[in-house]
Formats: structure tokens, C-alpha cells, sequence
């Protein structure tokens, strides 16, 4: 079984798990050398489209699913297109947005020593501000000087840096320590049409998305007065991650009209738009899949299982294949789709346990006999559809964070459940009959390279654990109507609950959007502080009156909604630090001793990695924990309930997913409970 990377001393910086979540929390990289085969450690744009959608109708659908205290607008401007030989015009966002800052390295340093305090003895907490003293008067100060040229240069200095060091240059696998699993509704299927339908259905609505991407028509909405960055719904789509050694690369497909289907591990190329760009109807499509479907008897060679693997593994075999013109000329169609629809095998499942086995399907295909080999990890956009009702999108985190993943698969559903006849009115002219994209037959290097990425991916599948809570004693609606913000309190009762079970405060982990800035990708909320450890101990003892507690407990409330402020602003810790550390490895410098610390450590093995994905579907992300001995928490805070994906390690002892969601239960009763006694005038 392969036990999970512990975090790494690495000569890059930490890198932290985010967005709807993100790459583990510190990565690797060194002069290349090759892996042992059995893994031992754990570890563009636009083409409008042109026929039966109605952007406008369709985008008032995405303002109504906006959060109602944003305020959106949308703004518009023809671009000409950037690429040889593509024709007409694209319509760009024109948007203001604000330049990403490099901080004051002061300001920094003072606030990182409080979020460290928590989490070290008075010892540990004087030596540390020795350490972070020594750091300001000396090497940070040249940094600084470095960082702040870097902020000239750039209107963020940060994205492309970030973008390569958290993803295209962490060599563990994309499958569950990078790409979440996003889920759909779960959905009854009568029978094999009923499956197929549905399906076809999804794939207009993602072209009907997509349409209203490359009109320009997506709302531009504000934070206060600031514009939030719009630039990565046009991402998303045609976007594929390159497997190479040391450093990935992104490919961007902007123009083409085609889905890759995959079916028992088999590969088919369909074409979705007709020669008039419109594209083809529901049914149209729907057809298409039986025709792939009933051409299929067999389950074929697992070449997805590659995309599974390491990096470097990935790499490798890459190469390998690559030598084959016909397998070149089958993955740049793979990749060059605007995504993937995987059509995968029956799972049968424990009703209790439906939802656990709906995100691990996503997150993961459920190993090398399962639906695993039915995947391109690599797409950005998977849609992956189980005749078992279990429905949802795997999502490849390097080029955008979740917003577009999560607000298209809100899109999709209203759409369809507004209205039965969706996708009834497109083109029924099919240019041309799905295409089967075969690889050359496969040679006795390629077969072993199979069994390797099978044997990885299998112990993988074995050591994630998970535990869908879907608490529902109470949600956001009760939380407002105590006047507490209900991302803070999921915040503080995930504190608590580890606090309980574990008898330490937790490095907790929370990512918050720097949509604000041109290009932004995520900041870190550090949601362990002060307040949030004397909340947890108040709420452990038994000398603390109910007032007290619900003292507490509005005090680490209070402390985690300003943090959340300054992070939305740019100003959390995290990347500016990682920006200085980036300073010393591009200009040859030592990389200073404060990155070593046992506060900056410490604070950065985030043994709880969480985020929120709200929708107002019972729908919601998974992903695998930042360390070995954490948890991942992803949750979706609805009116009346909550939803939380729990993952950990099989291979740590200490952790366990149905112990960690019965602790959070706990934790929700007991605030609960708190708030319902307190005296009146604590709640003033």
C-alpha cells in the first residue's frame, strides 16, 4: 500500500492545496532522476458559436445563480482572433481590474507570526520571533527589493509562478492530490436510454455554456466595488495538461468542435457542431452514443491508466507512445477535445454508502478493474456518467480554480430541470459519424508500463478513505439567523472537531480567490488562530459557562471572517512568502533559514485542507488530504443542511473519515446548542 508524501523540505516553496482545493502543500523539484517503477511513496480560447442559443437567456440564468450580494454586470468588446488562419471575431470582457501587489514584507511578517502562535508553546513561539526578526533584518529585505521589481514587470507577478510550481511541476499523480471530483444531482436511470439521453443532454448543455463563454456573455460580478477576473471560464474548455519530465505543460484548444467518448476504455472522437457551427440537438447526440455504445462489446486496453500515474511515470510512457505516429495522431485528438465524457461500467454500491462511492468515481474511476482506465486525467474537463445514477465532473486543477466547474454544473442542472425539452432544438445535420481512435497494438515495453500504472493507481485507490456527511440538524439558514457568517462557522466547527478527536489544534487550510486581481488564482485563509483555539478549549472544559463558549465562539468567528477579508484583498501570508522564496531559488541565492523554521513548517502541514463549493444542489467536491496524517474537507453549506467530503490516509492511524464526520457532528450540535442558551446579551 503506498503511504502518502509527507510534506517536503523541497527547494520550491509550499505549495498549498486551495480553490476548491489544490496541490499538496510543499513540492519537489531537483535535477531529474528516474522513478522506481511501483510507486513507494504516496504519494484558447474563444470560437464563437453560432444557432439555437440564446445568450442572453441564458446568461440571465447564470446571473440568478450568482450569490445575491454580489452585483454583476456584463461588458463586452469584439477581439480579433490571435490565431493563424481562424476566422471572424471573438468577444472579449472588457474588465477593470486590479493589479496583484507585492505587500509590505513588515506587514507580512507580523501577521504570520500570529497565525503561528497557535500552534507552538511560548518556547517556541519566542525562539520563532527571533528567527522571523533575523529574516526581516537581513536576507528579506534583498528579497523583498527582488519581489517588488517582479510586481513592476507584471500585472501579477504571482499566477504563472504559481501555476508552475503548485501544478506543472508536482510530480505525484493529478489523480486525487490534484484534480477534485465535482458532483452532479444523483440521478435514477430507468434504463439504458434513459442513461444515454441524459448524457447527451449534459454535453449540449456544456456547449450551450461554452457558447455563452465565447459571446462574452458571462456575468462580470463585484466584490464591493471591485470586478471579479472572468478570464478563467475561457480556460476551461479545450484544455489539456502535457505530461513531461520535470515540468508539464498546458495546451490550449480553443477552436475545436469535437468530445472524445470514452467507452470500456475505447476512444471515439464526436463531432458536436455541424458545418454551420450550430450545435447538434440532444437526441442528435444521443444517437451518436448508441451507435459507440452498441459498437463495444469488449473492455479495451487501459491507456487512460497512464494518465493516472506519477508525472514522471506519465511522462515516460508518453514518450514510449509517442514514437507511434498513430498513437500521436489518437492523443492530440484526445487532448485537443473540448472534454471527455467518460461512459462507465455499473458500480454496484451500499445505499448508505452512495455518496461516498459517487465522489471516489469521480476522484479516482475506483481502480484498475473498475472505471479507472476509462478516464484521460489530463483533460481539464471530464464528465464522467455511471448507469448507476452516479453523475459528476473530474476536474484537472492546473489551469483555472473551480468556479467554472462548479457554476457550469449549477447551469447545466437548472437548465435541464427547468425545462424537459433542453437540447431538443439544435442542428440534426451530423458533418461527420463518430470516429474510433485507435492506438498501435501495444509491445511488451507498453504492456509493462501498463502493469506498473495499474499496480500504482490500485494501491492508491486502496490507501484514499472517504466519508460523505451530510449533516442535517440545521444550515446556513439557522447560521445567518444568529448573525454568524456561515463559511466561518463550518470553519470553526471543523477546528472543533479535530480539536476534540485529535487534542491539538490543527494548521487549517481554506482558499479564497483573488478574483479581484488580473489573473488571480487563490490566497490562503489560515483559519487556526488565537481565537479559534480558545473557542475549542472553552468549548473542552468544563468550567466554561455557556456564555463564555458563546463568547468564544463569536470571538474565533469574528477572528476568521477578518482574515477572510484580508486574504479576498491579497493580503493573507502565504504567497507573499512564497513569492520571497522564488526570489532567493531565480536569483541564485540561499534559500533563507526562516523557510525551514518549525513555525513556518508547522504552519504549513496543513492537516486539515478544506474548501467551500457551495450550489444549491445537493451536489459537492471531493479531494485527497495535503498530508499524510489530514484530512480534506470540502463542504457545501445549503439552507437547511450541510454537505462534507471527508478524505484521509488508509496508512495513518491516527486518521479516520467516520470518526472525523461523527466528531463534526458533534461539533455543529454542540455550537448549536451554545448559541440556543446564551444569555441575550452575548448575542448583542
Amino acid at each position: 500500500m503506498p503511504k502518502p508524501k509527507p510534506m517536503l523540505t523541497s527547494t520550491l516553496a509550499a505549495i498549498t492545496k486551495q480553490t476548491s482545493h489544490s496541490s499538496p502543500v510543499e513540492t519537489e523539484v531537483e535535477n531529474y532522476k528516474s522513478k522506481m517503477r511501483i510507486l513507494k511513496n504516496g504519494r484558447v480560447f474563444w470560437n464563437l458559436t453560432k444557432g439555437s442559443i440564446n445568450t442572453k437567456e441564458a446568461s440571465d440564468i447564470l446571473v440568478k445563480l450568482m450569490p445575491a450580494s454580489y452585483a454583476s454586470k456584463i461588458s463586452e468588446k469584439p477581439e480579433k482572433s490571435e490565431k493563424p488562419g481562424e476566422t471572424g471575431e471573438k468577444k472579449k470582457q472588457q474588465q477593470t481590474l486590479l493589479k496583484y501587489p507585492v505587500l509590505p514584507l513588515n506587514e507580512t511578517l507580523d501577521r504570520f507570526m500570529l497565525t503561528v502562535q497557535p500552534l507552538l508553546t511560548p518556547e517556541e513561539f519566542k525562539k520563532q520571533q527571533e528567527i522571523t526578526n533575523d529574516f526581516r533584518d537581513n536576507e528579506g529585505d534583498k528579497l523583498q527589493e527582488l519581489l517588488e521589481q517582479a510586481g513592476k514587470d507584471s500585472c501579477n507577478w504571482l499566477s504563472e509562478r504559481w501555476k508552475k510550481v503548485a501544478y506543472l511541476q508536482y510530480r505525484d499523480p493529478v489523480t486525487v492530490y490534484i484534480s477534485p471530483g465535482m458532483t452532479f444531482p444523483m440521478e435514477n436511470f430507468k434504463d439504458r436510454n434513459d442513461f444515454i439521453n441524459y448524457t447527451a443532454k449534459v454535453i449540449f448543455g456544456l456547449c450551450e455554456f461554452k457558447g455563452i463563454v465565447d459571446a462574452g456573455k458571462i456575468p462580470i460580478v463585484k466584490m464591493g466595488k471591485n470586478e471579479l477576473d472572468n478570464s478563467q471560464f475561457g480556460k476551461v474548455f479545450g484544455t489539456c495538461r502535457i505530461p513531461l519530465r520535470i515540468q508539464d505543460e498546458i495546451a490550449f484548444n480553443s477552436c475545436t468542435k469535437h468530445t472524445v467518448i470514452i467507452y470500456k476504455n475505447h476512444f471515439y472522437k464526436l463531432t458536436l457542431y455541424d458545418k454551420d457551427d450550430k450545435v447538434l440537438s440532444a437526441p442528435t447526440i444521443a444517437k451518436q452514443l448508441t451507435k459507440i455504445m452498441d459498437s463495444e462489446t469488449e473492455r479495451g486496453i487501459p491507456f487512460g491508466i497512464f494518465t493516472t500515474d506519477s508525472r514522471d511515470n506519465w511522462a515516460e510512457a508518453y514518450e514510449t507512445l509517442s514514437k507511434d505516429p498513430q498513437n500521436c495522431a489518437t492523443m492530440k485528438t484526445i487532448q485537443s477535445a473540448l472534454f471527455t465524457v467518460s461512459l462507465d461500467e455499473c458500480v454496484k454500491y451500499e445505499p448508505s454508502e452512495r455518496m461516498d462511492e459517487l465522489i471516489l468515481s469521480l476522484i479516482h474511476g475506483g481502480g484498475s478493474k473498475v472505471n479507472s482506465g476509462n478516464r484521460w486525467m489530463d483533460k481539464t474537463i471530464q464528465l464522467v456518467v455511471n448507469p448507476n445514477g452516479n453523475v459528476g465532473f473530474t476536474y484537472e486543477h492546473s489551469p483555472a480554480e473551480g468556479q467554472p466547474i462548479a457554476m457550469m454544473m449549477d447551469y447545466v442542472v437548472k437548465k435541464m430541470g427547468d425545462d424537459k425539452s433542453f437540447g431538443d432544438s439544435g442542428s440534426t445535420n451530423v458533418p461527420e459519424e463518430p470516429q474510433k481512435l485507435k492506438f498501435a497494438e501495444t509491445t511488451p515495453c507498453i504492456d509493462q508500463l501498463l502493469f506498473f500504472s495499474s499496480t500504482n493507481i490500485d494501491k492508491l485507490v486502496k490507501n484514499l478513505q472517504v466519508k460523505v456527511l451530510k449533516f442535517q440538524g440545521y444550515g446556513k439558514g439557522y447560521i445567518k439567523s444568529v448573525k454568524l457568517g456561515p463559511d466561518s462557522f463550518v470553519q470553526m466547527a471543523l477546528q472543533l472537531a479535530f480539536y476534540k478527536l485529535h487534542k491539538v489544534p490543527a494548521a487549517q487550510y481554506e482558499s479564497a480567490h483573488l478574483r479581484i486581481f488580473a489573473n488571480g488564482r487563490t490566497e490562503t485563509i489560515r483559519s487556526c488562530s488565537n481565537e479559534s483555539v480558545a473557542f475549542c478549549k472553552a468549548m473542552t472544559s468544563g468550567k466554561a459557562s455557556i456564555e463564555e463558549r458563546a463568547q468564544a465562539l463569536r470571538a474565533a468567528v469574528g477572528g476568521h471572517q477578518a482574515y477572510t477579508r484580508l486574504a479576498l484583498q491579497g493580503r493573507g501570508v502565504d504567497r507573499h512568502l512564497l513569492g520571497l522564496k522564488l526570489m532567493a531559488l531565480e536569483n541564485n541565492l540561499p534559500v533563507p533559514a526562516f523557510f525551514s523554521s518549525l513555525g513556518y513548517t508547522k504552519s504549513m502541514h496543513f492537516r486539515v485542507s478544506t474548501s467551500q463549493v457551495a450550489s444549491i444542489y445537493e451536489a459537492f467536491m471531493g479531494y485527497g488530504p495535503a498530508t499524510e496524517d489530514g484530512y480534506a474537507c470540502c463542504y457545501n453549506p445549503r439552507e437547511c443542511d450541510v454537505i462534507v467530503a471527508i478524505s484521509c490516509w488508509a496508512s495513518n492511524s491516527e486518521t479516520d473519515p467516520k470518526k472525523f464526520a461523527a466528531s463534526i457532528t458533534k461539533a455543529f450540535m454542540e455550537m448549536k446548542d451554545v448559541l440556543d442558551n446564551e444569555p441575550k446579551k452575548s448575542k448583542l
